[in-house]
């Protein structure tokens, strides 16, 4: 008798063992800040600025939470080997401000259930929201790493027709896998070009914060002109490196985001009355992955780890996470 409840304390030991298995290993490869419930559901805390309860920090689900960075961040008829591709660039972007975060609490923005609805329209909700699911999960655990740290993973819309070299925008060699990478292809993409023109008034206002103080106080008094503006150089994927407005001189990317521009590759031309005429080329920064040239590559037959490998040369695709806990 004694024998036979031998046996039943270790058959239910055991299964208590497979059971929790699970759970001990995510906790022990993701850390306490992705906990789980008995339902085998894992969370994450996430700061949301508009919350006034709780400090604006919730917790939502690991899934949803992926799926919803993923729909804020990319259109619903996304390709599905480009879904998953950028899954997993999103997942490493995630594990990378957890591994270099002090209190546990993500950043990221995201979309919830009736945000995707309100973007989408009730018909393609479902649709939609299932195949970024399918692409977080088929996905699932994988991630970017350089050496034994999680990789840099950038993307954007469209490229000029080349993507950036990290070393030439930051001027640091931390990251040689994001480098340049002809996408020809991203010419032919939604609004590659766009034209805006804006008057060299709201130029100088929307700019003032890194104007330098002209000397000539006649020129400070009459604004700027044409001969104002000239671009000193460009970085080898053809994005402006080096602009001069007046006496100051400023990188592309920071008069791209002074002025909401769509891309910092642009050129300059005189508008009619008193206005300057730029005409970009590409959607985002440059850097990483165009999902334009990802989602081309998809349709060709390309799969997810190719374009990944394509965009992010030296890095290595893992689904096993390294030996270090996230916190």
């Amino acid at each position: 008798m004694d024998v036979i409840k031998q046996k039943c304390r270790t058959a239910a030991a055991f299964l208590i063992i497979v059971v929790l298995l699970p759970y001990i290993a995510s906790v022990f490869i993701n850390g306490a800040d992705l906990h789980g419930d008995r339902q085998g559901a894992f969370y994450v805390k996430v700061r949301v600025p508009d919350m006034e309860e709780a400090d604006g920090v919730t917790e939502i689900d690991w899934t949803d939470y992926l799926t919803g960075v993923l729909a804020r961040d990319v259109s619903g008829d996304c390709g599905e080997e480009a879904l998953k591709a950028l899954a997993v660039l999103i997942r490493t972007q995630i594990y990378r401000e957890l591994d270099h975060s002090e209190d546990g609490i993500l950043t990221a923005e995201y979309l919830t259930g009736e945000e995707m609805r309100e973007r989408w329209g009730e018909e393609q909700y479902r649709t939609y929201r299932e195949r970024f699911t399918r692409a977080v999960e088929a996905t699932d655990d994988m991630v970017l790493m350089y050496g034994e740290e999680f990789a840099w993973t950038p993307f954007h819309q469209s490229s000029c027709g080349m993507t950036r070299s990290a070393e030439e925008v930051l001027g640091s060699a931390d990251y040689p896998y994001i480098a340049l990478r002809e996408c020809p292809l991203d010419k032919e993409a939604d609004e590659e070009m766009q034209m805006r023109t804006c008057s060299y008034a709201d130029v100088q206002r929307l700019c003032r914060d890194f104007l330098v103080a002209e000397a000539d106080d006649q020129r400070a008094a009459g604004g700027y002109g044409f001969e104002d503006f000239e671009i000193c150089a460009r970085d080898s994927a053809g994005y402006v490196s080096e602009l001069r407005i007046g006496s100051t001189v400023c990188t592309g990317d920071r008069f791209r985001d002074a002025l909401s521009l769509p891309s910092s590759a642009f050129t300059l031309s005189e508008g009619d009355e008193d206005t300057l005429c730029i005409t970009t080329t590409g959607k985002g920064h440059g850097l990483g992955l165009s999902i334009w040239t990802a989602e081309q590559m998809a349709e060709d037959g390309s799969t997810f780890e190719e374009i990944l490998m394509f965009f992010f040369e030296g890095a290595e695709l893992r689904k096993d996470m390294p030996e270090t806990e996230l916190s």
